[in-house]
């Protein structure tokens, strides 16, 4: 773990690199960062039907009604009835917070095979671009590569870069559910990779995960969820370095772990820029969350794990090879994401990440980084390995979460 030094002098080319580094965003990137995403097409034209259509004469649910009105309105369904609105309906239902889980897996396997369609049909467009006929192709096996076998895929909506969620595990009978927060780049191009690259990516990391909390707890039953279902920054430009994305992308997280089905605890694993997602969403979380877990953290958009105002334990680490080490940990006119989690006077509980090797390598079979996220999503907290910079890691754990709100 790097020491960390808080002389004047440091602090000082500290903030000139935050401005330079800005200066650099501003003139390669320019302002284009900041455009809106154009309109998810799909989904609006079958939210628009949706929201005059009606079942059993009785008028469908505003998507936006909180979960449990949403889980309710379902329970009022026959079991055909349910089916019915998830195949006429698969970009809404499989999207929708409060339905089930195994209604959603079947709507998005019926948005997913019309996503493919329509993309074949634009692979064979003449009309198209060099660059535009290889996206085509690349999205195509993606659709194909998400149908393939039974995999539980939580939401999807090819729309613009695409966004989807996948569950590794029985969602309904989880004892513990482990939520995936990736950072820049996560897009439906980016969910998976495969090679060494595997664990690098957001569906590698929520099975490196799952495989090994079921290793770290055998007889536990657990549940991980490869969460890329956000607009995340497209590389590391304008929309990196400030907290729109991740204010927005907080609310669907928070909405996400609201309508998870049964009592589990929840752990987030948050890497990179999805920590910030996570910093923003904390205040908000319900009291299932017990605990908020950090990787190549820029910061939290908090002064200190304090100041985030949330009841769970909050862990963080770095690995001494992550480039992010080298990031300024400023927060000037919003851009910037603040303190750094792993400086011992944030508060976080530091962790070892001995064995993973760069920015993406925490997820990687074999590390301490990935057998501490293990323990701590199954709550065996006495097997963390905290790192040398924080002997009391385990300091004041038991079976409830901390309480950090004001």
């Amino acid at each position: 773990m790097t020491s960390f030094d808080s002389s004047p002098t440091l602090t000082a080319w500290r903030a000139l690199l935050a401005i330079a580094v800005v200066f650099v965003m501003l003139a390669t990137t320019g302002w284009t960062a900041v455009r809106h995403q154009h309109s998810a097409a799909p989904r609006e034209i079958a939210l628009a039907s949706w929201a005059k259509d009606r079942i059993a004469g009785h008028a469908l649910p505003d998507v936006s009604a909180p979960a449990y009105r949403l889980a309710h309105f379902f329970a009022t369904l026959t079991a055909g009835q349910q089916v019915a609105l998830a195949d006429k309906y698969p970009l809404v239902v499989g999207n929708l917070n409060g339905a089930p889980a195994p209604l959603r897996y079947r709507a998005n396997r019926h948005a997913l095979v019309q996503a493919e369609s329509a993309e074949e049909r634009r692979t064979r467009d003449t009309q198209l671009s060099p660059d535009g006929r290889h996206q085509a192709v690349l999205r195509l096996a993606r659709f194909r590569s998400l149908l393939a076998g039974d995999r539980q895929i939580l939401a999807f909506d090819p729309s613009g870069r695409g966004r989807a969620a996948e569950v590794f595990g029985d969602l309904d009978r989880a004892e513990r559910v482990s939520v995936v927060v990736p950072g820049v780049d996560t897009n439906l191009l980016t969910l998976e990779r495969g090679g060494i690259r595997k664990n690098a990516a957001p569906v590698g990391m929520a099975r490196s995960l799952y495989g090994a909390e079921r290793s770290a707890r055998p007889g536990s039953r657990t549940a991980v969820i490869a969460w890329a279902d956000y607009t995340a920054p497209a590389g590391i430009g304008m929309n990196a370095a400030l907290g729109g994305l991740a204010a927005a992308g907080a609310v669907r997280l928070n909405a996400l772990v609201e309508a998870l089905p049964g009592t589990s605890d929840v752990s987030l694993f948050c890497h990179s820029y999805g920590s910030v997602v996570c910093g923003l969403a904390a205040q908000q979380l319900p009291p299932r969350v017990s605990d908020i877990a950090v990787a190549g953290s820029p910061g939290m958009r908090a002064a200190s794990a304090d100041a985030l105002q949330t009841r769970a334990r909050v862990w963080a680490m770095r690995d001494s090879d992550d480039w992010i080490e080298d990031v300024p940990n400023m927060a000037v006119g919003g851009l910037g994401h603040g303190a750094d989690p792993v400086d011992p006077a944030f508060g976080a509980r530091i962790v070892s990440a001995s064995g993973a090797v760069g920015h993406s390598g925490y997820f990687e079979p074999g590390t301490e980084s990935l057998s501490n996220f293990a323990a701590i999503g199954v709550g065996a907290y006495d097997a963390v390995s905290c790192a040398a910079s924080d002997g009391a890691c385990h300091r004041e754990i038991s079976g409830e979460p901390e309480d950090r709100r004001a």
